[in-house]
């Protein structure tokens, strides 16, 4: 490694707090751009130098410290911009918790949100002038909420406030905020994320990436989701360097935009979840391509879900011609547990692609295959880094796995957060947790099944979305991309596979979104046929109930995960926006209603209203 990635820990050892780091910052680089912002994704509205962002996070802490409100715990609901990344930091500064959050839009219920403050024992709520007065309001039915005290942070006057702030006493062991998990499988939880979580995290995250002063980023990932704000925002000001910033809206409609901004600031590194590449692939035209000069990116992170050759592939060999190189890619993997990054591949190295057999897989088995019948192709993830311990775990015997065989990730490193907020059992199961044997530990259980090979991680599900059928694992992903490419009316990466049981027995249900551009012309049996028979065909099992639904109506998180445990509710509960459906026992064919969705993720409304095909 050279110096600059010695840097990473040295600078994490150095500081006990993000507040200490920023303070550093500004007094070291005060006139150094940290972040601009692009409204409309395309247009600067706003930046902000590292003297910025301490000034403007010493006079909102000042006004919070008026509020004697040290240790509370403060809402954050801000549109993507410059306001929120200040209100976070001024958090930090005044000694609160901070509680990112997804802005509330108009007509949509708000029992998550609600969930959030109550879990939370939110006392403060902060935002911006102009979404104020719509907030309160929309707020004023639901009690919780109109206990908060709100403060737009926009308004709060600079004089002499700055001079006022008392530094609180931090220490790496301070809580800096909570990271409510979107929840692809379950109820979201508060992850407590302290300033040693943080400062450990993006060292690491600094040191796989290897980034250096000079590095730029283009986030459009939103702030107030862990790979936007740690990945995006919290590693600039880490690595000392600078990231523009864009809506995940301005992205969602023209992902362009995206390729654009990084063309445009000659950005060495950007990325998002494997969907953001699979949109470029699908929306971006030749014409469209040629101003974009991507030889700059020489880190294109993918992570959140799961990876697909595929969309790699795709990818570089569309973008080759404005300069993207395939080894630019960098796999990782993460969760909120731990931070953000666990794992990541080596910069300017070719995604490691193991090819598998999809029959021993099911047995947890993993064992090479050189052909393309029931191959299954899993990208590496990467290494871990610094002093982190990855180990693969029988779940059910809570010993070693074996080489080549499946497991469940366990995770040993500084970056795990502290548990859940309020949740002492769950903490218990999930962060603590021991071998058999008491030899090892505390580990954190993070949920996903993999396997080490040479080193590299490689993801193959999640436990509990693992499909049991006959004694048979199935996972949803295989089966999902299966029936993507059953029929062009299908739309890609939106749908779901998930079991129910039916007369004590475990069957498959497939939900999918179909392209608006086919509703008025839908073939039905034609579509539910070819899913039918895909699916049997390539793994032996036969379909229960196929779901076809309407555009952007699959629950997702707001990294666009599929959220196959509330899809599955929907199901059962008769609340999917159902184009056609069909089953094998017309009888117990539900009378499906029309989908209203709570408080979700930006991206999933985004993607009902916004994206066309």
């Amino acid at each position: 490694m050279t110096a600059d990635h010695d840097y990473s820990s040295e600078i994490k050892d150095k500081f006990l707090s993000l507040v200490d780091l920023l303070e550093y910052r500004a007094r070291k680089h005060p006139e150094r751009k940290a972040c601009t912002f692009l409204q409309d994704g395309e247009i600067e509205v706003g930046s902000l130098t590292y003297k910025d962002l301490d000034q403007q996070a010493r006079v909102i802490a000042a006004k919070l410290q008026n509020l004697d409100t040290i240790g509370s715990r403060a809402l954050l609901l801000y549109p993507p911009g410059l306001e929120f990344i200040t209100a976070f930091l001024g958090c930090l500064y005044a000694g609160i918790v901070a509680v990112p959050a997804y802005p509330p839009r108009r007509n949509q219920t708000l029992s998550r949100l609600q969930a959030i403050v109550m879990d939370a024992q939110a006392t403060l709520a902060l935002t911006k002038t102009s979404l104020i007065s719509n907030i309160e309001s929309s707020f004023v039915k639901e009690l919780e909420l109109t206990k908060l005290c709100w403060l737009a942070t926009d308004s709060i006057a600079t004089y002499n406030l700055g001079g006022a702030w008392q530094k609180p006493q931090l220490t790496n062991n301070t809580l800096a905020f909570l990271q409510y998990t979107s929840g692809s499988t379950g109820t979201p939880k508060g992850v407590m994320v302290s300033h040693g979580n943080l400062l450990h995290n993006s060292a690491l995250i600094h040191k796989c990436f290897a980034h250096t002063p000079n590095s730029k980023g283009v986030i459009w990932l939103p702030p107030y989701h862990d790979m936007g704000l740690i990945g995006g925002v919290l590693q600039a000001l880490f690595g000392g360097c600078s990231v523009t910033l864009m809506s995940p809206v301005d992205f969602l409609q023209r992902p362009y935009r995206w390729l654009r901004a990084i063309s445009r600031y000659q950005a060495t590194t950007s990325g998002g979840p494997n969907f953001a590449y699979d949109l470029c692939v699908r929306k971006i035209k030749p014409e469209q391509m040629a101003d974009l000069d991507l030889s700059s990116w020489d880190v294109a992170f993918t992570g959140a879900e799961p990876v697909r050759a595929e969309t790699l592939e795709q990818f570089a060999a569309k973008f080759a011609a404005c300069g993207f190189r395939r080894e630019a890619f960098l796999p990782c993997y993460g969760l909120a547990e731990a931070t953000l990054i666990v794992s990541g591949t080596q910069k300017t190295a070719l995604p490691i692609i193991h090819r598998v057999s999809g029959t021993e897989l099911e047995q947890n088995r993993v064992v090479a295959s050189a052909g393309k019948e029931g191959t299954r192709a899993i990208v590496s993830c990467g290494q871990s880094w610094l002093n982190q311990e990855i180990a693969i775990i029988d779940p059910d015997s809570l010993t070693l796995c074996p080489a080549n065989t499946v497991g469940e990730v366990w995770v040993s490193s500084p970056s795990i957060a502290q548990g859940y907020w309020n949740r002492p059992e769950e903490t218990k199961q999930t962060f603590h947790a021991y071998l058999a044997d008491r030899s090892a530990g505390p580990f954190l259980r993070t949920g996903d099944l993999g396997f080490l090979h040479n080193d590299e991680l490689f993801i193959t599900g999640r436990i509990k979305d693992l499909i049991i059928i006959r004694g048979q694992n199935h996972y949803p992903q295989d089966i999902e991309l299966t029936v993507d490419k059953s029929h062009p009316a299908l739309q890609p990466c939106c749908g779901a596979a998930f079991a129910v049981e039916v007369k004590g027995s475990e069957r498959l249900v497939i939900v999918q979104e179909v392209k608006r551009s086919y509703l008025r012309k839908l073939n039905m049996n034609e579509i539910i046929e070819n899913i039918r028979q895909a699916v049997a065909e390539q793994h032996g099992i036969q379909v229960y109930a196929a779901v076809l639904v309407k555009t952007g109506s699959i629950p997702k998180t707001s990294s666009g995960k599929i959220q196959r445990y509330a899809c599955r509710s929907k199901f059962l509960t008769g609340n999917l926006d159902v184009v056609e459906d069909w089953s094998e026992n017309p009888q117990s064919k539900a009378k499906f209603l029309h989908l209203h969705t709570e408080v979700e993720s930006v991206l999933q409304k985004v993607l009902t209203s916004k994206l066309q095909k």
